[in-house]
């Protein structure tokens, strides 16, 4: 299932043309496209969604739905263990049983 999470710009610069951040989810950094939001800016919350920002959101609504997030496991979920991603040799999480790979 794809989400979109919101999250907090934490670096904008511009690559081949495109406006690109980094964007913070509750500690999992990802790269995202700015080019529908492009006036959202460092600080700033964004609702994201397959790696582009969609809308800017508030703070305070960032903050409950991240944590109602972390409390179902659905961050985990979307973006796995960001520590199991990173030993993992072939580079991808590995999830759920052998059926569903």
């Amino acid at each position: 299932m794809c989400l979109a999470v919101p999250g907090r710009v934490m670096q904008i610069e511009e690559r081949d043309g495109t406006r690109m951040a980094q964007v913070d989810f509750g500690g999992v950094i990802k790269d995202v496209c700015l080019e529908y939001v492009p006036d959202l800016k460092v600080g700033e919350y964004a609702v994201v969604h397959v790696g582009f920002a969609l809308q800017r959101l508030d703070e305070e609504s960032a903050r409950r739905t991240l944590e109602l997030f972390a409390e179902l496991g659905t961050l985990q979920e979307e973006f796995g263990d960001p520590w199991a991603l990173a030993a993992d040799p072939d580079g991808m999480a590995r999830h759920g049983s052998e059926e569903e790979r």
